[in-house]
């Protein structure tokens, strides 16, 4: 078609200018014109032989290699582009071989995603039980976890940057979550671009979008969670193994706990884990994100949970470090520690929602072995609203540092919970300093600290001394929320500090 459209533009020419044409050069125009006209019959005999296998559709043009691409699109009526050119959707004409993302334009069902066009609609596969074998989760598939699903020990699950996975609604033993077993690995890497999220399977989102429209941060417990399991030491009350919370005890996977302080379980990287949380029984829901001793040859950053009925973050031992974590809106308390977890936790946000209770909630070994375990909260800002600043408990100890507390109101405490706690403050098993407060108007330093279990007087003192105030904006602590930006938080405009 393309040479006989050239042949037609040469004719046109011609008789335009054949009354100005002398006679004598009438031979050398015939030539001229007789040449084109038998390169355009060989053009057209080689295209039959090589015609593409595919057709276009009628606002379509179709390239050299075959591809269709949008000719004169619906949003942009009376634009064509030159020949070599593709629409966009910004109705700009571009070169396919622009340099932009997905060359400036992706076909309808597509979508651009970490700058490749992936099909977003017509894919979606159910997931359930037990992974024997290694598998990778694509970015164009939209997976439903439908109850538990649980990667054997020795068994990967890859899942990809922008993939999206929804939890099916169900309690008790119909609770939907996905479970690493001891042995088994996740390697789920997003990017801020495109991460990972895990959500309920009311959420409208769709592929490309970093947030739906439908569900917010007041949504809880739609599905379980994301559980974690590994084999570096824990404290637990049955010893150097335990089951862990959130799921039956006649579940044989639940297992958590040994003795590799650096054991991998994989890779969790900017992914987002929202409305999760769901009954399993009585008292007993699932967490946000559940790391049983998980150890610290796993990767764990740019972690968010939203809207978990129960706690946001909970580390049953381990020693996996934690960077870059936002929690928001949880039921329960945002980040819990048990059984001598002795990992660091850097740079991370609460923003309380009007159901949270604590900001961090702290216990210590439950057991009598590997009972030594300390853990570091660091570089942390957290929001309150109506809940309480803190709980040390069950001979906590660990180090909390150099954190941003405000927005928490008059009454709200940094508790002691009883004389072991209290003697573990004392002899410096417990650390709570550098962190600077923005009080609620007629609130004191004093007024925040509470020791239930020892001398209350002498820890107003030392607290008061080891921390500071500041007007709320003036702090020098806090966490770096510029690496927030990829959030539901941050999309929902919760990071407004």
């Amino acid at each position: 078609m393309l040479a006989l459209k050239l042949a037609h533009v040469v004719i046109v020419d011609l008789y335009h200018q054949i009354n100005n044409i002398p006679v004598n050069t009438m031979t050398n125009f015939l030539t001229y014109f007789m040449t084109l006209f038998m390169l355009a019959m060989l053009i057209v005999s080689c295209d039959s032989e090589n015609s593409c296998d595919m057709s276009c559709g009628t606002d379509q043009i179709q390239g050299l290699d075959c591809t269709c691409f949008p000719q004169n699109p619906p949003d942009c009526p009376g634009i064509t582009c030159p020949a070599g050119e593709i629409l966009t959707i910004d109705c700009s004409c571009i070169s396919p071989d622009s340099g932009l993302p997905c060359g400036g334009t992706c076909p309808d069902g597509f979508s651009c995603v970490n700058e490749e066009c992936i099909q977003t609609s017509g894919f979606a596969e159910t997931k359930s039980g037990r992974l024997a074998a290694d598998e990778t989760w694509a970015a164009n598939t939209v997976y439903t976890i439908a109850g538990k699903v649980v990667v054997n020990d020795g068994v990967t699950l890859t899942i990809e940057p922008g993939t999206i996975i929804k939890g099916a609604a169900g309690t008790g033993t119909l609770a939907s979550a996905l479970i690493i077993e001891r042995g088994g690995k996740i390697m789920a890497e997003g990017t801020a671009d495109a991460p990972i999220i895990m959500t309920a399977s009311d959420d409208n989102i769709t592929m490309g979008q970093l947030v739906g429209t439908n569900l917010d941060e007041t949504q809880r417990g739609q599905w379980g969670g994301l559980i974690i399991l590994g084999k570096a030491p824990v404290s637990s009350r049955s010893g150097a193994e335990a089951l862990i919370e959130g799921l039956p005890p006649d579940d044989s996977f639940g297992t958590y706990g040994g003795d590799d302080p650096t054991d991998n379980s994989g890779v969790l990287r900017y992914v987002s884990i929202r409305h999760a949380g769901t009954l399993i029984g009585e008292g007993n829901e699932i967490n946000g994100l559940t790391l049983g001793g998980v150890g610290s040859g796993t990767i764990i950053e740019h972690i968010e949970v939203v809207a978990n009925l129960d706690d946001g973050i909970e580390c049953f031992g381990g020693t996996v470090d934690i960077t870059n974590a936002l929690v928001w809106a949880q039921g329960d308390d945002a980040y819990d520690i048990d059984q001598a977890y002795a990992g660091t936790i850097n740079n991370y946000i609460y923003i309380a929602g009007v159901d949270s209770d604590h900001g961090l909630e702290i216990d210590g070994p439950e057991g009598d072995v590997n009972t030594e375990g300390s853990f570091t909260m660091i570089n942390g800002t957290l929001k309150g609203l109506a809940s309480e600043f803190a709980d040390f408990r069950s001979v906590a100890q660990g180090n909390v540092l150099d954190s941003y507390w405000f927005n928490f109101p008059a009454g709200a405490d940094i508790e002691l919970d009883d004389a072991a706690v209290s003697a573990n403050y004392t002899s410096g098993l417990i650390q709570i300093k550098g962190n600077e407060f923005s009080l609620a108007d007629g609130t004191s330093l004093s007024d925040v600290s509470a020791d239930k279990g020892g001398d209350d007087a002498a820890f107003d003192t030392q607290f008061a001394s080891d921390n500071s105030t500041v007007a709320i904006g003036a702090n020098t602590k806090g966490a770096d929320t510029s690496v927030f930006g990829w959030t539901m938080a941050s999309q929902l405009g919760a990071l407004d500090f």
